[in-house]
């Protein structure tokens, strides 16, 4: 293209002689199409009940988009979608423990939204606080002071371990590693870390640096944090890395672990683990930072996991569970020696949507909820039953189910065979349950459903995963 086409001017500037008047034209064509089409879905967003043409149209469409605006691979990727049928599920609104799709079938929730309705699908306590705040104000100003962001850091003060004081909010997992990567930095004047293989702590850069698998990290690298890996459990090795940064000059800012490794299958940590990290931490100056994006809210059967060793963190993440599975919301909670830092000029880490009103105030929803309900609780009870089920029933199918590991209401299950796992997943789907294998690896799959689940649903997810095993098992033909 010529360099006349970029210039500003009237109509002799512009190489195919088209006027302002005729550019002006097109661009309202084009925002009546827009108009059109959103005005077609905001009718459909009101109605309460859609018809046949109404499902059929929103389906085209969602498979359509994402073939051609989203990003083609995730329709081939899912047991959801089944091009070659021309077949798709889409989802369109939920109950306390489940999701609809759009041509009404109604499946149990043992994905949990990757861990984020832990007080169930619009718990009504969460949705109607919300809803009472955005008859007020939605968004905050970045001027005045907002209530409930001191009052929610509050809370999460009273109910979190130790000294943990201060509170930075974010929109999600990765920004509350990112968070803690630069607190840590401020704070302890270091600038390397260790996180451990297959531990996975989010996207961005910074998160992806921690995160300890090569699926996610390859593509992207070299990476601007330091970062070193230990193996996942293993002190021994921490140790020498610790030490061999001191040797160097290299001393490690901080250790970064997530206290069951959601992401590589629900990976259990050796007992004791959590404590002899902590007794490291503190032999060498680093600082401790637990990951509990998904262990937190109530998941192992305690508010934190980390009340099952009795360890104080240096730093927590928070996200996922804290916003109630209305709103998007993420936290780090430090203690006031940690947070120091931070204090003298605040404004250097901060963004626009963190803390703000509508995520405030479902968060403090959320944590009345899991107090009142006794949802912890609930979760470590119900996990409890549920892991000795699956586990019996896996024993019947040796050739099939290598393990069934988890604590509360994270519960990881491992195939001998990725096609055996996805077959597994599939079936319980076509059962109208959902399940979701780890990312890059179907062999194994998690359960991590609302901690609302009815004791009914638990067992008929209990008895439907007999059933699917027997049919893998004779489809394979293996014998008991």
């Amino acid at each position: 293209m010529s360099e006349v086409a970029y210039r500003s001017g009237g109509p002799q500037d512009r190489p195919d002689g088209q006027s302002e008047e005729r550019n002006s034209q097109d661009q309202g064509a084009s925002y009546s199409n827009v108009m059109a089409y959103t005005s077609q879905v905001l009718g459909l967003i009101e109605k309460e009940e859609l018809s046949k043409e109404d499902s059929e149209w929103i389906k085209f469409e969602t498979v359509n988009g994402y073939k051609e605006h989203v990003n083609p691979g995730y329709l081939f990727s899912r047991k959801t979608v089944d091009m070659n049928k021309e077949l798709a599920f889409v989802e369109w609104k939920d109950a306390r423990n489940s999701f609809i799709d759009i041509d009404g079938n109604e499946y149990i929730d043992c994905i949990g939204g990757r861990g984020i309705y832990n007080v169930g699908h619009r718990h009504p306590k969460v949705l109607q606080t919300v809803m009472n705040q955005l008859q007020k104000q939605a968004m905050h100003t970045h001027d005045l002071l907002d209530p409930y962001r001191a009052i929610l850091a509050k809370t999460l003060a009273e109910i979190t371990p130790g000294d943990l004081k201060y509170v930075f909010f974010t929109n999600s997992g990765g920004e509350a590693v990112e968070s803690a990567i630069k607190l840590a930095r401020k704070a302890t004047n270091r600038h390397t870390f260790i996180s451990t293989t297959a531990g996975y702590h989010g996207v961005s850069l910074g998160s992806l640096a921690a995160t300890g698998k090569a699926f996610y990290r390859k593509p992207f690298l070299p990476f601007a944090q330091n970062f070193r890996h230990a193996l996942f459990g293993d002190v021994d090795m921490l140790y020498k890395l610790l030490k061999s940064l001191e040797i160097v000059g290299e001393e490690a800012a901080g250790v970064i672990i997530e206290p069951i490794q959601g992401n590589a299958g629900v990976r259990m940590p050796p007992d004791n683990y959590l404590q002899e990290v902590r007794q490291l931490c503190d032999e060498f100056g680093a600082l401790l930072i637990l990951d509990e994006v998904q262990t937190g809210m109530g998941r192992t059967g305690k508010m934190f996991y980390a009340e099952h060793e009795n360890v104080t963190p240096d730093i927590l993440c928070l996200a996922k569970a804290l916003g109630g599975g209305i709103m998007p919301m993420g936290a780090i909670v430090a203690s006031e020696k940690v947070y120091e830092s931070f204090m003298e000029e605040p404004y250097r880490h901060e963004h626009t949507f963190g803390g703000n009103t509508l995520a405030c105030v479902a968060a403090i929803a959320t944590i009345h909820v899991l107090i009142e309900e006794r949802l912890p609780e609930r979760a470590a009870v119900i996990g409890e039953y549920m892991l000795k089920e699956l586990r019996a029933i896996a024993a019947r199918y040796p050739k099939l189910v290598q393990e069934i590991r988890g604590k509360g209401l994270f519960i990881g299950v491992e195939f001998f065979d990725s096609v055996v796992g996805f077959e597994v997943s599939k079936g319980l789907f076509d059962n109208k349950i959902l399940v979701e294998g780890t990312v890059g690896d179907v062999k194994t799959f998690r359960i991590e459903p609302p901690l609302t689940i009815e004791q009914e649903q638990v067992d008929r997810v209990i008895q439907t995963f007999d059933l699917v095993l027997s049919q893998v098992q004779r489809k394979y033909n293996f014998i008991k």
